[in-house]
């Protein structure tokens, strides 16, 4: 009798640790949920190159709106990105990806001095610009965020985007705001990729 009592209560702890241990595993599968999808696009970046979806392919990679004359949220939203851009330097497979919602002034000559002044490294922070219908398809049916319509009004948000092109958390950029989570994210997101046997793109 001593031996079944001892065994059951050995049963029951372990019970109660593989519980423990999937509801672990559940939340972190959950800390992530699939906000949209983005599909496939092609836009022209700041060395008048094309740029999209397929050198994004198989990247973790954040995006925000922007525009170069922009006299309100712009500058800071920049700024953060380019602390971000800062403290993630060792994970060779993240971009950065910032689309004008001003395509009428926002030339490859104006976005590469809007990127130098931020101190965007070349290669790793995209500026992006095209047709307007394409721009506005983007932000709002993909990011589900507004519309681009010449008011120039826009989202001040980060978007977090995964290797599948999956939008995964968004960001509010004010004071106080998420986006001091995003370093941290973006590790947790590419550690999960990895853990469930997703190759990790190229480092360069």
């Amino acid at each position: 009798m001593r031996f079944s009592f001892r065994a059951g209560v050995l049963l029951a702890i372990f019970g109660i640790l593989s519980l423990a241990i999937s509801c672990s595993r559940g939340s972190r599968d959950e800390a992530f949920p699939v906000e949209g999808t983005i599909a496939a696009f092609t836009l022209t970046d700041a060395n008048g190159q094309p740029f999209g979806t397929g050198q994004l392919e198989g990247r973790v990679w954040i995006a925000d709106f922007f525009f170069t004359n922009c006299p309100g949220p712009c500058p800071r939203m920049s700024t953060l990105m380019s602390e971000i851009q800062r403290e993630t330097a060792d994970i060779g497979e993240l971009r950065i990806v910032s689309i004008t919602v001003d395509p009428e002034r926002d030339t490859p000559e104006a976005m590469k001095a809007y990127g130098q002044r931020y101190g965007a490294i070349d290669g790793r922070w995209h500026f992006l610009t095209g047709p307007r219908e394409t721009l506005n398809r983007i932000a709002r049916q993909d990011f589900k965020l507004f519309d681009v319509d010449g008011s120039l009004q826009h989202s001040t948000r980060f978007a977090l985007v995964d290797r599948q092109g999956n939008i995964r958390k968004f960001y509010t950029t004010g004071e106080g705001g998420t986006y001091t989570e995003l370093p941290g994210d973006i590790r947790k997101l590419i550690a999960q990729s990895e853990a469930g046997g997703k190759s990790p793109a190229a480092a360069n």
